[in-house]
């Protein structure tokens, strides 16, 4: 028989750590239905039932106020999971069991793992759970995410729970509410019981949603006039009854509820003066002075380590192993088997030395996500986000403006779909219009190819001052369209800060192959159907004649046209402003491209490495401009079909690529310029 469970927490309640431990690599991520938000499940190892995972999104409470709230309240209300297992964060537990208070009155399965018990024996604190079980009416099995304790003992009660499959009619009403509120539920939970059968819902909550003037539950049941009229007659009843609104009052009832159980259940250690480790080591990051420089610190420390201390030694042997070993087995392959010029070249020309030329950067790319992952798990981007409020603000934007901001270093599509959770319209154009300043991982082959060839002494420096060099523009753009386009107020931002904790390795694996197997899955199709198609447009005529020279070639007639345009940025030739022009596929394509264009896959006793080649047509003063170049200019095609999706406008989308686009050239121009007037070469 097989079994569903929902996990349902608060963000940074340990929910994906405990997803990772159940699913292990068993995991399966794409999108929810019709909306952009991550949606996760998998299966349960180590158990002979056949248990799907399904991680809903990280949320506070069941209300409708954002996407991740009305996916998770839509999945738990209409697909009915088997069990729903509820992650408390026992370290916050007051504020976590808001949500379970209204998943009590889901009148679903539950379990409550509570979670991060060793951070509360830590403490000195103490968690009665059986008088806390009693008190909820609900299994509650004590957990350690981060150290995998009591994983199986959750999936164990959920499954018992599940093969009950009852549910105690009390559970619904554990959460009494004042005299006036209660007589409301009843009435009007009579009034409607037939919309509680017809959709499945439990009565109560329906009736506590409707007093809370739910719009979105109150246009999916299209109430009749009398029941609608009876619902409008009881809230202004209790609103004159109490002075307030109703939905306040339940949410005030909830909390009453949850400092009874909190009383009787938890014992708090006497804290004195004694700070927290997490409130020691924030005294120092979240620091006014130090906090922006120790952000860069670490961010520069990460690139030199990828790049200095594992050093190029990856790409090398990459780079040997692709281009000469397999190169030349598939070379003698296809020569034995009297293969045709033309697939000898495509495939040789083409596909290993456009594919291959890529994938040489896989290692580094790997080990720039495995330490973002570890940022990112230990709590220390909750509270860069929080650093760089105060800095985003002077642009007119909000910390929350940083969060989308940081995943543009992974991939720009999420990060622009990121902005759906700004409130103000103007703060997420300009955001969007911002995000792509900030270097994706696509784009990271190319810095690693040009800092190998030009800058190997300081690698790790340079691709830093890249990085660097986006969010400068970012800020400076932001001054100047805060100034001009998009005038007004910032929105206010409030951010949790989790405690620091030492992240698992297990899931720092996994969050790193979940970022990197995009980039894998991209080198399998789009960057192997554009070399492909690269390789035809330098190997034909526009009369679809081979040619032996690739400038004569559609695609060097092409890039001829173009030149004229990067000349004044230093890299006025046909193969850049060509690999330059297939950048807009996909920034990978650029490095593909020039492999390609320079004909890097060939094999030959005297074939040499792409970074080779480059030495002998740029400078590293060109070479940097290409670099700056490539980092602001129009981003991918997927990144600007996410833009018009948010922006929802074809004018504000030209106007946001128009922009980075003629941003970039300025940058490029003025750095190859004043870099000559200098003496810099």
């Amino acid at each position: 028989m097989s079994y569903t469970f929902a996990l349902v927490g608060n963000p940074n309640s340990g929910k994906t750590t405990m997803f990772n431990e159940i699913t292990g690599s068993t995991q399966y991520v794409g999108n929810w239905p019709g909306v952009t938000v991550e949606k996760k499940e998998g299966r349960a190892r180590k158990f002979k039932e056949d248990i799907k995972i399904i991680d809903l999104p990280g949320i506070y409470s069941l209300s409708p106020y954002s996407l991740e709230e009305i996916i998770a309240r839509d999945y738990l209300v209409d697909e009915k999971p088997d069990v729903v297992i509820n992650i408390v964060d026992a370290s916050n537990i007051e504020r976590n069991l808001y949500l379970t208070t209204e998943l009590l009155e889901l009148g679903l399965p539950i379990v409550v793992a509570l979670n991060m018990m060793d951070i509360v024996s830590s403490k000195g604190d103490q968690i009665d759970i059986a008088k806390l079980t009693k008190d909820l009416g609900i299994p509650i099995v004590p957990t350690s995410a981060s150290k995998g304790k009591g994983i199986e003992d959750v999936i164990s009660k959920a499954l018992s729970v599940a093969q009950t499959a009852v549910v105690a009619e009390s559970q619904s009403k554990k959460v009494r509410y004042e005299d006036q509120i209660e007589q409301s539920l009843e009435t009007i939970g009579d009034l409607i019981a037939e919309y509680g059968e017809k959709y499945n819902y439990n009565k109560r909550w329906l009736a506590l949603k409707l007093l809370e003037e739910d719009q979105k539950l109150k246009e999916k049941i299209d109430l009749s006039s009398a029941a609608e009229k009876t619902v409008k007659d009881w809230i202004e009843k209790l609103r004159q009854e109490y002075d307030d609104d109703p939905e306040t009052l339940i949410a005030d009832g909830r909390y009453q509820f949850i400092a009874q159980v909190i009383n009787q259940t938890v014992k708090k250690k006497a804290k004195g003066d004694n700070l927290t480790v997490s409130d020691k080591i924030d005294k120092v990051v979240t620091n006014r002075i130090l906090a922006i420089p120790i952000f860069l610190l670490m961010m520069w420390g990460v690139f030199r380590v990828t790049f200095g201390v594992v050093g190029t030694w990856t790409i090398d042997f990459l780079d040997v192993f692709i281009n000469d070993t397999v190169a030349g087995i598939l070379s003698s392959g296809l020569e034995s088997l009297g293969a045709a010029e033309w697939l000898h070249a495509l495939v040789i020309d083409g596909i290993i030395g456009g594919v291959g030329g890529v994938l040489v950067f896989v290692p580094q790319i790997m080990l720039l996500f495995f330490f973002l992952s570890l940022l990112e798990d230990s709590g220390y981007m909750a509270r860069a986000a929080f650093i760089m409020d105060k800095a985003l603000r002077r642009i007119g934007l909000s910390g929350k403006s940083f969060i989308p901001m940081l995943m543009g270093f992974g991939c720009s599509v999420p990060a622009v779909m990121a902005t759906r959770t700004l409130e103000k319209d103007t703060d997420r154009k300009l955001t969007i219009i911002l995000t792509p300043f900030m270097s994706c991982g696509a784009k990271f082959p190319i810095y690693a190819l040009f800092t190998a060839a030009f800058f190997a002494q300081g690698q790790s420096t340079v691709i830093f001052s890249i990085y660097v060099l986006g969010m400068l523009i970012a800020i400076i753009s932001g001054i100047i369209l805060k100034k001009t386009v998009f005038k007004g107020d910032t929105a206010p931002f409030v951010i949790e800060l989790p405690p620091y904790r030492i992240p698992t390795l297990k899931g720092t694996l996994i969050h790193m192959w979940d970022r990197g197997k995009a980039f894998l899955i991209k080198a399998g199709t789009v960057i192997f159907s554009a070399a492909v198609v690269i390789w035809f447009l330098q190997t034909f005529s526009f009369t679809l004649q081979m040619v032996e020279d690739p400038a004569t070639s559609i695609l060097g007639v092409i890039g001829h046209i173009l030149a004229p345009i990067f000349a004044p940025l230093g890299f006025g030739d046909w193969i850049s402003a060509t690999a330059m022009a297939t950048g807009l596929i996909a920034k990978e394509v650029v490095v593909a491209s020039l492999g390609i264009l320079h004909g890097v896959g060939e094999v030959a006793e005297d074939s040499v490495a792409l970074h080779q080649v480059l030495q002998t047509v740029f400078t590293p003063l060109k070479a940097y401009s290409f670099m700056a170049f490539s980092l602001l200019y129009f981003p991918c095609i997927a990144a600007f079909g996410a833009m018009k999706r948010e922006l929802n406008s074809w004018k504000w989308t030209f106007f946001a690529v128009g922009y980075q686009t003629v941003v970039a050239w300025i940058v490029a121009f003025l750095i190859y310029n004043v870099g000559r007037l200098i003496g810099l070469s």
